[in-house]
C-alpha cells in the first residue's frame, strides 16, 4: 500500500459529510491505511457507474496504477473486523430514521465457477431455474420510507463446511458449521437485539420457502420477539375456533388437536372480513384472518392474508403473535417486506452487491459490509437532504 501517499488528492475529493460518515463507521480500524482505503472504496461504490468491480472502482477514484491491487488487498486479505462497522451502521440507521420493524431479505449472488466461498447449485424460484450462486441473508432496520441493511450471514452448505481443503482456502472460521436458513435468520435477530439501543420492534420475514419455519417461530416466541412472518400455505396449524375435543384414553382424559394447513384454516367460512378504506388503498380490499395455534405450543397466534377473488393467485399467508393489533397495522408491517425487496434490488443494481470478485469468507463479509455502508450513506443523506445537514455526526463518534 505504498501508493497511499501518491493518492493524497483523494482526501480533498471527498466531501465533508462522507468523510464524517466514514470516520464514524470505520474509526475502529487499527491502521490509518485501512481507514483510508475503506473511505476510498465507499466513495467508489457511490460514484462508479455500471459494474462495481475493484478495477473499475480504482479507475474512478484514483490515478495510481496500484490502486486496484491495494483495494483488492483491503477487501480480501486485510484483517479488519466487520462487526464494529455493522454496529455503527445499526446505530446510525436507528438515529436517522424511525424504525418500525427488523426485516429479513435474501440476496442471490450468481457466480461462475466453484471457488467463491459458499457457492453451490441452487434452484431459484424467481428465476425458474437452477444456478451457481452464493446466498446471503441480511437483516434490515426498516421504516415506512426505507430499509437499511445492518448485518449479513452467508449460507454455507455441507460441501463447504465438511471439506477441510475448501475451509482452509476460503478461510472459514473453525467454529462455523452448516446451519439451516431459519437458524441463520434467528442468529441475525439475536445479534441485532444485542446491538440495538432502541426498544425492540417486530421481526418481519418471508419464510414461505422454508420447510422448517416452525422452528424459527418457536425461537422468536421463546425470545419474546413480536413477529409477522410469511409461511408456506401447507404449514400445519391448530384451528382455535374448534381447537380440540376430549377423548378417553385408557383411564385418563386427553385432548386431540384438530390439525389443518394454514391455507385451509384461513379460507374457512367466516374468516373473510372487510378492511376499512385508508389513504392510498382501494376500499374493496378484504382480508382473511383466523386465530390459530402451533403444534406443541400453548401460545395463540393469528394467521391472515389479503383476499381479492376466488380466481386470483393465492396471496401470502402470514402468521403473527400480535393477536390484539388491528389488521390495518399488521398489513402495514407486511408492506415493509416489499420495501426490503426494493432495497435489495437497488443494492444489486446500483451499489455492487453482486459484483464482488473475491473468494474468501472474510472478503465476502468485508464486501457486504462496505456495500451496506454505501447504501446507508446514500439513503440517509438523501432523506435528510431537503432539511439541510445529513446528521450531526459529531455526536455519533464512538468513544
Amino acid at each position: 500500500m505504498a501508493d497511499l501517499h501518491e493518492s493524497a488528492a483523494l482526501e480533498s475529493a471527498l466531501d465533508a459529510p462522507m468523510s464524517a460518515f466514514a470516520q464514524v463507521i470505520f474509526g475502529h480500524m487499527a491502521r490509518a491505511d485501512q481507514r483510508r482505503w475503506a473511505e476510498v472504496y465507499l466513495r467508489g461504490l457511490l460514484t462508479t457507474r455500471g459494474r462495481k468491480s475493484v478495477r473499475r472502482i480504482a479507475a474512478t477514484v484514483s490515478r495510481s496504477p496500484t490502486a486496484a491491487m491495494s483495494l483488492q488487498q483491503f477487501v480480501n486479505a486485510s484483517p479488519w473486523e466487520w462487526a464494529p462497522t455493522r454496529r455503527e451502521l445499526t446505530r446510525l440507521a436507528e438515529r436517522g430514521m424511525n424504525p418500525r420493524a427488523w426485516t429479513i431479505g435474501n440476496a442471490i449472488l450468481p457466480k461462475r465457477g466453484d471457488y467463491s466461498c459458499g457457492v453451490h447449485r441452487r434452484f431459484v424460484p424467481a428465476m425458474g431455474r437452477s444456478i451457481n450462486c452464493q446466498v446471503g441473508t441480511g437483516i434490515f432496520v426498516a421504516s415506512d420510507d426505507m430499509a437499511i441493511p445492518v448485518d449479513w450471514r452467508l449460507l454455507l452448505p455441507e460441501e463447504w463446511t465438511e471439506d477441510p481443503g475448501k475451509r482452509l482456502r476460503a478461510r472459514i472460521p473453525e467454529a462455523l458449521g452448516c446451519r439451516p436458513m431459519w437458524a441463520q435468520v434467528l442468529n441475525l435477530v439475536d445479534t441485532l437485539a444485542s446491538r440495538t439501543t432502541r426498544p425492540r420492534v417486530p421481526v418481519v420475514a418471508d419464510m414461505s420457502e422454508c420447510p422448517e419455519a416452525e422452528a424459527f417461530l418457536h425461537g422468536l416466541s421463546r425470545r419474546g420477539h413480536q413477529f409477522v412472518v410469511a409461511v408456506r400455505p401447507a404449514l400445519q396449524v391448530v384451528g382455535r375456533a374448534a381447537e380440540s375435543h376430549r377423548v378417553v384414553r385408557g383411564a385418563s382424559l386427553g385432548r386431540v388437536q384438530r390439525m389443518a394447513t394454514a391455507r385451509d384454516v384461513v379460507r374457512r367460512p367466516g374468516a373473510r372480513q372487510w378492511l376499512a378504506a385508508g389513504e392510498g388503498r382501494h376500499p374493496q380490499v378484504q382480508f382473511l384472518s383466523r386465530p390459530v395455534g402451533l403444534p406443541g405450543v400453548g401460545h395463540t397466534y393469528r394467521i391472515f392474508s389479503e383476499w381479492y377473488s376466488e380466481d386470483a393467485p393465492s396471496p401470502r399467508v402470514w402468521i403473527t403473535n400480535l393477536v390484539d393489533h388491528h389488521i390495518d397495522h399488521l398489513m402495514a408491517l407486511t408492506r415493509l417486506h416489499a420495501g426490503t425487496l426494493a432495497a435489495l434490488v437497488s443494492l444489486e443494481r446500483d451499489f455492487g452487491l453482486v459484483d464482488f470478485e473475491g473468494r474468501s469468507f472474510p472478503g465476502w463479509h468485508h464486501h457486504m459490509t462496505l456495500t451496506s455502508a454505501a447504501y446507508a450513506y446514500s439513503r440517509l443523506s438523501r432523506s435528510a437532504g431537503a432539511g439541510g445537514e445529513w446528521l450531526d455526526l459529531s455526536t455519533c463518534v464512538s468513544v
